[in-house]
């Protein structure tokens, strides 16, 4: 039998199409527009063209621009730089050959670049933040919620669902700052590097600087233009966000489990399946864990593509495009559907709290009651050990033993030691930074003076 045809068959790749970049660093259009914008009206200002020539090049830049903002993208080129160029002389003439005076494809392409990360850290600045939010909104709706803290993913101690919800919070905080801390080195103009080696016309870069809104000049042309580690910089806060949001998404797929069954996911969030009908699969969740090695991935690879390259621009650094816009992409859509995963929960306070009852969750707490009575830790540690397992191997909790079953283990145990309760022992955790309800009330209000107070 013969096999049917490809109705798309894999496009043929030549020497034209494996070089040319145009495919995907058109998304850079509108970077490269206010690049050269900036520079015609830098080479005017410095008598490099005239006043006129400068006025026609800027008028058909701005007609590009709306082409391309309400119509299809019809450039055709090797790249974007020579792709916006050719339409120029298409809609003015040779004047726009006037515009590549003392300018690179080097330093245009790491001007574009830094100015798309500088634009992008913003973005995931911003949708940092909305996933902060939502975990705020849920903590302070759940202040009270107690559910079991693990470790070893088996129950260790008892603590507030807001506090649980709050170690994301935090996280979430680093990788605003590690972003914060990124821009400074994204917001350097490497403009006016030439190819590699400086300009040799009397340019203003000062004048370029202000214009496209950098708070710094490269001082170094060799390093301006091949330098793209502001680009692994970037790589490498998405790669730690994309963590952080994969242990989120890892708590509310577990949570959402019928063994666990502390969550309900939201509608848009679950889906069914294709034969069992029970079931409501966390798939938003378990996306967002998959895409996080995506992002790995690209940071990984773009530090190999850099580690053999030698001074100065070489064709290799045309693989960081793809790397950066795709783990950008990646990361801006997680954090938006972690967002509203979040927001959309509905959290079973009832079936936490029975997690809480079971699982000898107070063990810690009898061992800290014994030190109280000055036996040494280590030494109430050993003795509340032994009356666990007394007490596993009577199949009940600690709180179904008698006072004289607790004495045959110590007698430094009195009745008040059978009251410890998960409240009590929420209660005790009063140090900076713990789960008692008075120190979550300060950090939710913290957290959310810090929200408001962010840009």
């Amino acid at each position: 039998m013969t096999p049917p045809k490809n109705p798309k068959p894999r496009p043929k790749v030549t020497p034209a199409s494996f070089l040319d970049s145009l495919p995907f660093d058109r998304r850079l259009w509108r970077q490269d527009i206010a690049g050269s914008v900036a520079w015609a009206r830098m080479l005017a200002r410095q008598g490099i063209v005239s006043d006129k020539e400068a006025e026609l090049i800027v008028m058909g830049l701005a007609a590009i621009r709306e082409e391309l903002d309400y119509g299809p993208f019809n450039l055709t080129g090797e790249d974007i730089h020579m792709a916006i160029e050719a339409r120029l002389a298409q809609k003015i003439g040779e004047v726009a050959g006037k515009l590549h005076t003392g300018r690179s494809r080097n330093d245009q392409v790491a001007l574009d670049l830094r100015l798309y990360v500088k634009e992008t850290i913003g973005e995931a600045q911003g949708a940092i933040k909305g996933l902060q939010e939502a975990l705020l909104g849920l903590a302070e709706r759940h202040q009270s919620t107690a559910l079991p803290g693990y470790t070893h993913l088996q129950r260790a101690q008892p603590v507030l669902l807001a506090h649980h919800l709050l170690a994301y919070f935090e996280m979430l905080e680093r990788d605003r700052e590690r972003f914060a801390d990124g821009l400074k080195r994204a917001d350097v103009l490497p403009l006016g590097s030439g190819a590699l080696a400086g300009v040799p016309y009397p340019i203003d870069r000062d004048f370029l600087a202000r214009e496209l809104g950098f708070s710094q000049i490269s001082t170094n042309s060799m390093d301006a233009v091949s330098d793209r580690d502001f680009v692994v910089e970037f790589l490498a806060a998405s790669a730690m966000a994309m963590a952080h949001l994969s242990r989120l998404a890892e708590d509310i797929i577990l949570w959402s489990s019928t063994e666990f069954g502390f969550v309900e996911l939201g509608a848009d969030y679950a889906t069914g399946s294709s034969i069992m009908p029970q079931k409501r699969n966390p798939d938003a969740a378990e996306l967002v864990r998959g895409k996080a090695g995506r992002v790995f991935g690209h940071l990984v690879g773009l530090l190999a593509t850099l580690k053999g390259l030698p001074l100065t621009y070489n064709k290799d650094l045309q693989e960081d495009k793809e790397a950066l816009f795709d783990a950008a992409d990646t990361l801006l859509a997680c954090l938006e559907i972690s967002a509203g995963l979040v927001a959309t929960l509905k959290v079973k306070e009832e079936a936490m709290a029975r997690a809480t009852q079971g699982g000898y969750l107070l063990a810690t707490e009898l061992a800290d009651y014994l030190v109280g009575k000055g036996v040494p830790f280590r030494q109430a540690h050993g003795i509340v050990a032994r009356l666990v397992a007394y007490a596993q191997g009577q199949g009940k909790e600690l709180g179904e033993l008698s006072l004289e079953e607790y004495r045959r283990f110590s007698p430094h145990f009195g009745e008040d030691a059978r009251q410890i309760s998960v409240a009590s022992a929420l209660a005790a955790r009063r140090s900076v930074g713990g789960t008692a309800p008075e120190r979550v009330a300060a950090a939710l209000a913290a957290a959310r003076r810090r929200l408001e107070g962010s840009g």
